[in-house]
């Protein structure tokens, strides 16, 4: 078949011209060499007419100010030849993955482009042996499909693969079926409980020494004392427990440079290995999950036993579902806006270590250049798993994981999945883990948070309505309802068909789609949209600033007429739901006890599974939601804080509801998860409060991980960071500038990273504030070759941003509190932060509530020296690092100058003073 044929045009890659876009105007190379420089208008124009060779179309457009355009992206070929493979998605980036003259400029990018072309076109060309490049799926089926969906790298693919014709006849649907050659997991008997040996400080200095020596990519790391003392504190957690519900718990602050991930590592996998039990290590961010199995590298060099080891578990919803994956490549034919990405992510799902789509060899760039349709969409988002029902069940990568989880040494999870298998007295875990390390534990209170609170909101039902009754619009959706889960196990069971068809029945209640449409035209279908439709009323009846960006929020008590009458409908209509649920739900645990001689083992796991999930998604759900709903009339339980809002994104309504928090959500935490451990590290470089009393700054922090709550004291470990930081950094609180004038914050922003010559990072506490400034400051950094990447601008996920911010040296970042928190950026890529205002808490209901119960104003100065610690945090993450802090307001309170290390002086400047002292600190280093 000629691809030129195909109704979507072909373009030949010998006619694109080399395209790199900078603020305000564009570089195009051809491949004869000519150079060109256009403003982005006329580079808009001729990209229409000729498509050009580009790294991220999507966000060139974005800088070209137009939808889109055909266009050869590096990007793809890239992901194409070498999937699961870590490329920065920028010229440079490519360059240096590819072994590439590492470019400076934009005329020296456009020229790696081209050289990376020919690079990657090469590399498909290049013979496979069991020492180079190895196929995992069929390069040529994959192209060719995408080719007949305008792929328009396929013909100089299929030109490399030697097969410009395309594949054999008859091979190309095969040649896609990559899930058939993924390796099979195999069941095995279940591990015995662990022993009970402690950990001796001595065991635990030894480890880290052994850690230590190891040549890790040709380094070995350089010993330090403070490290083998935090070492020897931790260990005090794998002691054996003294009394029934009263772990051992170490909380350590180890100053930014201690060491701390090793110091856990140490002890954590003595104690494993003593007594063949697994200690879970918990994160609150991604990036530190992949740095922390970077350095059990030191551990276990060998793969295959770190493989064994250690294993990284995250939800479900991380993975990619195998099921989902057919089901997408089996539809390319018909769907060909879809299937360039499902190309790509086939590529990659052939090549993974363990099909985690958050992290690990999955490239975060990839979601942005294919869409999240072709991408995301693919994991088990919404809780449709089948089981052992599905034909991918011994090759998917969740039950893979989940199995090597229960038999490894070392489990590296994040806060979110600990606290929902808490919550849920196990998930899909048999037992909870006795031993915990709570990395980042300063997040510990906000995690908890999120994991027991209960929003009774539109979205929510309709997740809960769409995992019940699944697709409902042929061809929108592949949602497979709770009844295509559950028909091959209840067939000839009557009584539980019986409950099925009534869960069908009263999942109606619940808002299907369009339900925006509906709430906004005040024509509300059934009880739960018009008790929405009245929760909305009373918010834009209480709230002002309704013409704004922001979410909107209203305190419940003297609820709008009909408020409560709605709320007492919807409350019975959910008892109608929730008692069919839950009575299937006994039935089913019911067959595994009557049925016990017959279930073969994977039925039995099938069955439990969806018996634990329609507890868990429905019972306690809907549960959680009757109960918001009986209260309504009443007060509010004094453990919890109630309030309606309509969530806005750039001033849209996307959501609107009922919501319940937790005041001190470290009280179910310590009641699920803390108590019933035998062993608990909670570490993080700023767990203590910086008033400067050190038995409230200590209480502060038991305070926010919820030791306070537990029968035994904690023990008190705080080792400082090694960094000379009076040194090596700078405070300046700037006093000349107005923060409400967007125009004098964004000429002090440029001024400061022109001062500092790049590697500046801006951090702010509002979105809006973040692009006026953006929008300002572009031009010039770019006209000095100072490029400028922003969050909530840049068509880029924030670990990618963070990537290309880290691999540019000259490069500045703009961003908000997710930055803030997950930057790790040593070295001269980093060497100023300046921070828009002083980060208070946000004054909504919430913080209102937790106001009044920690104690006003110092529960408020906690969280603010909190962000400006973590903030500062990011400027030096090595002992040779150098860097200046700029806060711009001039409302500073002196109180909070705790947040920065001992001997750093706060000095208070004008901006002409801040600028020149940044330059010249800088430059001194």
């Amino acid at each position: 078949m000629d691809l030129t044929a195909d109704p979507t045009p072909l373009h030949s890659l010998d006619d694109a011209p080399a395209m790199v876009a900078g603020a305000r105007r564009v570089v195009s190379l051809t491949l004869d060499g000519e150079v060109e420089e256009l403003s982005l208008a006329a580079a808009a124009s001729k990209v229409r007419r000729q498509p050009p060779l580009v790294c991220h179309a999507r966000a060139f457009a974005r800088r070209l100010g137009i939808d889109g355009f055909p266009a050869f992206d590096v990007l793809e070929l890239f992901a194409f030849v070498h999937p699961a493979r870590f490329c920065v998605p920028t010229p440079r980036g490519i360059a240096e993955a590819l072994d590439l003259p590492t470019p400076d400029g934009h005329e020296a990018e456009a020229l790696a482009l081209q050289r990376a072309v020919r690079r990657l076109l090469g590399d498909l060309g290049a013979p496979l042996t069991p020492g180079g490049r190895e196929e995992s799926s069929d390069p040529v089926a994959f192209a060719w499909e995408m080719g007949r969906a305008g792929w328009p790298w396929a013909p100089a693919v299929l030109a490399a693969l030697g097969k410009p014709d395309g594949p054999e006849k008859g091979a190309a649907r095969s040649g896609l079926r990559v899930w058939t050659r993924i390796k099979e997991w195999e069941e095995g008997a279940p591990p015995p409980p662990p022993a009970q040996n402690p950990v001796d400080p001595d065991e635990a200095r030894r480890r880290l020494a052994a850690m230590l020596s190891a040549n890790v990519l040709g380094k070995v790391a350089e010993p330090r004392p403070q490290q083998a003392d935090y070492s020897s504190a931790v260990s005090a957690a794998f002691a054996p427990r003294q009394l029934p519900d009263t772990p051992n718990v170490v909380l350590a602050e180890a100053g930014t440079g201690v060491g701390k991930t090793l110091g856990y590592l140490a002890p954590a996998t003595v104690w494993a290995e003593k007594n063949g039990g697994t200690v879970w290590i918990s994160t609150y961010t991604r990036n530190l999950q992949h740095q922390i199995d970077g350095e059990l590298d030191r551990l276990y060099a060998d793969p295959a036993t770190k493989a064994r080891k250690v294993v990284l578990r995250k939800g479900r919803e991380n993975y990619l579902c195998l099921l989902n994956l057919e089901e997408a490549v089996r539809a390319m034919p018909f769907q060909p806006h879809n299937a360039i990405g499902v190309g790509l992510m086939a590529r990659w799902a052939a090549a993974t270590r363990d099909g985690d789509m958050t992290g690990g060899d999955f490239p975060g760039w990839l979601v942005d250049i294919a869409g999240r349709g072709p991408t995301m969409g693919l994991a088990d988002r919404r809780g449709e798993c089948i089981y052992s029902a599905c034909d991918h069940y011994a090759r998917c990568y969740i039950e893979k994981s989940v199995r090597r989880a229960r038999r490894a040494d070392i489990v590296i999870a994040n806060h979110a999945l600990v606290m929902v298998q808490a919550a849920l007295g196990g998930g899909e875990e048999p037992t909870l883990p006795s031993r915990y390390v709570f990395d980042e534990g300063h997040h510990v209170f906000d995690a908890a948070d999120s994991a027991f609170a209960g929003h009774l909101t539109c979205r929510e039902t309709q997740e809960l309505r769409r995992w019940l009754l699944g697709a409902e619009e042929t061809g929108r959706s592949r949602a497979r309802g709770l009844k295509r889960r559950l028909e091959d196990i209840v067939a000839g069971d009557e009584e539980a068909l019986r409950h099925l068809d009534d869960i069908l029945m009263g999942a109606r209640v619940l808002p299907g789609d369009g339900w925006s449409a509906r709430l906004a035209a005040d024509n509300p279908q059934g009880p739960t949209e018009r008790f929405l439709l009245l929760a909305r009323q009373q918010v834009y009846a209480r709230t002002a600033g309704q013409g704004g960006p922001y979410s909107l929020e209203a305190d419940k008590a003297y609820p709008v007429d009909g408020l409560l009458e709605a709320a007492a409908e919807l409350e019975q209509a959910l008892v109608r739901l929730s008692e069919p649920v839950e009575a299937l739900a006994r039935r089913l645990a019911q067959r595994l006890e009557d049925e016990s001689a017959e279930l073969d083992s994977d039925q039995r796991r099938r069955i439990d599974a969806l018996s634990r999930s329609l507890h868990r998604r429905g019972t306690l759900t809907v549960e959680a939601w009757r109960a918001m709903l009986r209260t309504l009339p009443t007060e509010t339980p004094s453990h919890f804080v109630d309030w309606f809002a309509v969530e806005r994104i750039d001033g849209r309504d996307v959501d609107v509801g009922l919501y319940r928090h937790w005041v001190d959500p470290t009280v179910p935490f310590a009641e699920a998860l803390a108590g019933p451990a035998h062993g608990l590290v909670v570490t993080s470089a700023t767990l203590t409060d910086g008033t400067g009393d050190v038995g409230q700054d200590w209480r502060a922090a038991e305070d926010r991980c919820g030791a306070s709550h537990l029968p035994a004291p904690a023990i008190r470990a705080q080792v400082p960071s090694p960094f000379d930081y009076p040194n090596r950094t700078r405070v300046f609180v700037v006093n000349d500038v107005r923060k409400d004038d967007l125009g004098q914050v964004s000429a002090a922003y440029k001024s400061l990273f022109l001062a500092a010559g790049g590697g500046g990072l801006g951090l702010f506490t509002a979105i809006s504030r973040l692009r006026a400034v953006r929008d300002r400051i572009a031009e010039p950094l770019d006209q000095v070759g100072i490029p400028l990447y922003a969050q909530h601008v840049d068509p880029l996920d924030v670990s990618t941003l963070i990537d290309i911010f880290r691999n540019e040296e000259h490069a500045c970042l703009l961003g908000t509190d997710a930055v803030r928190d997950g930057v790790d950026v040593p070295g001269r890529s980093l060497r100023l932060i300046v921070f828009d205002r002083v980060p208070w808490p946000r004054p909504d209901i919430l913080h209102r509530a937790r106001r009044e119960a920690f104690g006003r104003r110092r529960y408020e100065d906690m969280i603010t020296r909190l962000r400006l610690k973590q903030a500062f945090g990011r400027l030096v993450r090595r002992a040779d690092d150098t860097g200046v802090f700029v806060l711009l307001d001039s409302m500073m309170p002196s109180r909070l100058a705790g947040a920065f290390p001992e001997g750093v002086e706060m000095r208070r400047v004008g901006l002409k003073q801040a600028v020149e002292e940044t330059a010249e600190f800088l430059r001194g280093w």
